[in-house]
C-alpha cells in the first residue's frame, strides 16, 4: 500500500494581517495535530494573506505567494481554514485568499472537490463564532469540499492564549479534533481512490 495514504498532505490557511493573532495560533494547533497524526503539512498565515493583491487586480503568476498557495491547494489531500469573526462573518483578507482558488476552476480537480476541510472560527465572543463558522461551511460547499463533522468555534474573550500557548484545555482539544478529522477523512478518501484504481 502506498505510503502517501498514511501521510496525506494537509494545507492550513488563515489568520489575520497581524502576526501572532489568536486565529493563527488556533490554526497552528490544528495543523500541529494533523502533523502528529501523520500528515505532511504546510501553512499559509498572515504573511501570505497580507501579500496577496485583491484577486484579479494583478497577474496571479507574478505573485509568489499566490503561486505557492495555489500549488499547495492543488496538491492538498486536506485543508484547514481559520478565520476571525469580523462583523459576523469571515475577514476580507481571508476571503480574498480563498477567491484565488478560482484559478483552479478548470483543473481536473476543480476547487476543493472531494477534499476534507476542517474549519475554525475565532471571535471575541460567541455570537460571531457561530455565524463565521456557518459562512466557512457555506464557502466550503461552494468549492465542492467536504466540511469535517466537527468545526471549532473559539471564543477568545477569556484571554485563552498566553504568549504562543493556549491555556484552555477544551479549546486545545477542539482544535486538535479538527486536525485529526481532516487527516482521518483524507486517508479514507485516498484509500477509496486507490481501491477504485485497483478495480
Amino acid at each position: 500500500m502506498s505510503e502517501d495514504i498514511f501521510h496525506p498532505f494537509v494545507v492550513g490557511l488563515g489568520g489575520t494581517s497581524t502576526p501572532g493573532s489568536s486565529t493563527e495560533k488556533s490554526l497552528r494547533i490544528a495543523i500541529g495535530s494533523a502533523k502528529s497524526a501523520g500528515a505532511v503539512v504546510q501553512m499559509f498565515g498572515y504573511e501570505t494573506l497580507a501579500s496577496l493583491p485583491h484577486y484579479l487586480t494583478s497577474s496571479t503568476a507574478d505573485n509568489p505567494s499566490a503561486v505557492s498557495l495555489l500549488k499547495a491547494i492543488r496538491a492538498a489531500d486536506g485543508v484547514i481554514i481559520a478565520s476571525p469573526g469580523y462583523h459576523g462573518t469571515i475577514s476580507g483578507i481571508l476571503k480574498n485568499a480563498i477567491d484565488y482558488l478560482e484559478e483552479t476552476a478548470k483543473d481536473d480537480r476543480p476547487y476543493l472537490e472531494g477534499v476534507p476541510v476542517g474549519l475554525i472560527a475565532t471571535a471575541y465572543g460567541w455570537q460571531a463564532t457561530g455565524s463565521t463558522l456557518v459562512t466557512l461551511r457555506t464557502i466550503t460547499h461552494a468549492l465542492r469540499g467536504w466540511p469535517t463533522p466537527f468545526g471549532a468555534a473559539i471564543n477568545t474573550s477569556g484571554s485563552i492564549f498566553v504568549n504562543d500557548e493556549c491555556i484552555d484545555a477544551k479549546t486545545v482539544d477542539s482544535l486538535k479534533t479538527v486536525g485529526r478529522q481532516v487527516v482521518e477523512f483524507a486517508r479514507m478518501k485516498k484509500l477509496t481512490t486507490l481501491q477504485h484504481q485497483v478495480e
